[in-house]
């Protein structure tokens, strides 16, 4: 009876020894998927003066993201009651991650975020130029090694001015940086930027957007009519299985998209 007992628990547990994909602890991963998801210092618009660092971490869990670009992120800043926000969000997911400083803000820092569940190497960071003078906004990337194939995974939040002068010597800026890479790219980011605008243009010289035609909107949460939060590949041959903006309308003023790939 007790073999019996032994037996039925360890198939149970075998049963729910799941990874975030679904698949058995030992079976191979086969899918990888990538989030971009602007953040709003985690406010949500429907709470002005509240915090919610865990909307944030639930909306990635759920999606079960592996790779995620995140925008909006404050460190140790007043507003968001001297908090690290990377670092929470990141142990609240399980991940590796890395904060990237744009400007100084309210008493801390603020800027963009990489989380990962595969290690991030060659972290780095590059101011973006300006031709008026304003916000400064930056271009974050590392190396991201998934099974067997190493990539380079980057994060951009473009500047957000009513003219387009910024964003397209930003976007310029970005692509030359990639222009010769030897490994696949995988760029995400709030473009500021709707499809048909310079900037995007540019972009599809050199990238392939996950969604192209008849995109959903990412802004704003609620109905949202602009769709200007993209994730771009070059070089990636792995194939785009699913793409979606997911129907969260609490924990940000955008909403996160996600582009599902194949790796078999």
């Amino acid at each position: 009876m007790f073999r019996t007992i032994f037996l039925i628990a360890l198939f149970l547990q075998l049963s729910f020894q799941k990874d975030m994909f679904g698949q058995n602890a030992d079976s191979p991963q086969k899918v990888v998927r990538i989030m971009s998801y602007n953040t709003h210092h985690a406010n949500p618009p429907s709470k002005p003066d509240f915090i919610d660092i865990d909307a944030i971490a639930r909306v990635i869990n759920e999606a079960r993201a592996d790779i995620v670009a995140l925008q909006e992120i404050d460190k140790n800043t007043k507003r968001s009651g001297n908090i690290d926000e990377a670092r929470l969000i990141a142990e609240k997911t399980g991940m590796h991650y890395h904060f990237f400083k744009a400007i100084d803000y309210d008493g801390g820092d603020y800027g963009i975020a990489i989380l990962s569940r595969y290690p991030l190497k060659k972290v780095k960071l590059l101011p973006l130029p300006q031709q008026i003078k304003t916000e400064g906004r930056v271009l974050s990337y590392a190396t991201v090694k998934v099974g067997r194939q190493k990539i380079i995974f980057a994060n951009t939040h473009l500047d957000a001015l009513r003219t387009d002068e910024n964003r397209n010597v930003q976007m310029q800026f970005i692509l030359k940086q990639f222009e010769n890479s030897s490994l696949p790219v995988i760029l995400c980011g709030d473009l500021n930027s709707v499809a048909g605008s310079e900037a995007i243009n540019m972009l599809d010289k050199q990238f392939k957007r996950t969604c192209i035609d008849n995109c959903p909107g990412t802004v704003p949460q609620t109905k949202p009519r602009r769709t200007i939060d993209f994730i771009a590949t070059k070089g990636l041959s792995w194939p785009l299985s699913e793409y979606k903006v997911i129907e969260e309308t609490y924990a940000s003023d955008h909403r996160p998209i996600m582009a599902t790939f194949n790796l078999e």
